[in-house]
């Protein structure tokens, strides 16, 4: 039986499919820790390191020659006269986040969203893990409204972020990211809401807690 002490959530989620809303319903009605965009000051923090860096990483992942060529700004046989401290690179980001994920899961009762939490903490024995999904038309509906942009704007960021997540999921997890074996349950908020979809969850915890 899962013990309020040892619940945690992870939520993975498709950009503007409401995943962050839901988290925060969720956590709302549980009295838990709700972690999403702080981890990424901490982790900043971890790597000493500038928030915008880490942020640049955030769940995603660079190509090699990308962070060879940016990162190291020198041709492979120039030579440096003196070390260079390279801003962080997503596999650095993925392993603070994962090691102040897995400090938050010890701490507290927490809601954590996003950065491959399903994977980090499956070994944990109060893990309920969500993944949350709809359609393009929903998801571009609720970033030109959040965001005030056109229709092709939202679109071009969802493509974007669907690819992004994807790589980065797949190359840290070695799993692919909208597998439904990889969760407890999955919804899709383009049918039900976001408000039902949240509800339902909340049901769902509840039976969880109650095994």
């Amino acid at each position: 039986m899962a013990q309020k002490s040892d619940l945690i959530i992870t939520i993975s989620r498709e950009t503007g499919s409401g995943g962050e809303n839901i988290g925060q319903q969720i956590a709302r009605a549980f009295d838990m820790y709700y972690v999403d965009h702080e981890i990424i000051a901490m982790a900043a923090e971890k790597l000493s390191a500038v928030i915008d860096e880490v942020a640049s990483q955030d769940e995603k992942i660079e190509s090699f020659w990308k962070t060879f060529w940016e990162y190291s700004g020198t041709a492979p046989d120039a030579y440096i006269p003196y070390p260079k401290k390279f801003p962080p690179t997503s596999f650095d980001v993925f392993n603070a986040e994962a090691e102040i994920i897995k400090h938050i899961a010890r701490e507290r009762p927490s809601v954590i969203i996003g950065r491959c939490g399903f994977h980090v903490l499956r070994d944990h024995p109060g893990i309920v893990k969500i993944f949350i999904h709809a359609d393009a038309k929903f998801r571009s509906e609720r970033i030109q409204k959040l965001f005030s942009i056109s229709e092709a704007e939202a679109l071009k960021l969802i493509n974007r972020s669907d690819k992004e997540r994807t790589q980065y999921i797949k190359t840290f997890t070695g799993k692919r990211w909208t597998d439904a074996t990889q969760y407890d349950i999955c919804i899709d908020t383009g049918k039900m809401g976001i408000d039902l979809s949240a509800g339902l969850l909340i049901d769902f915890v509840k039976k969880y807690r109650s095994l």
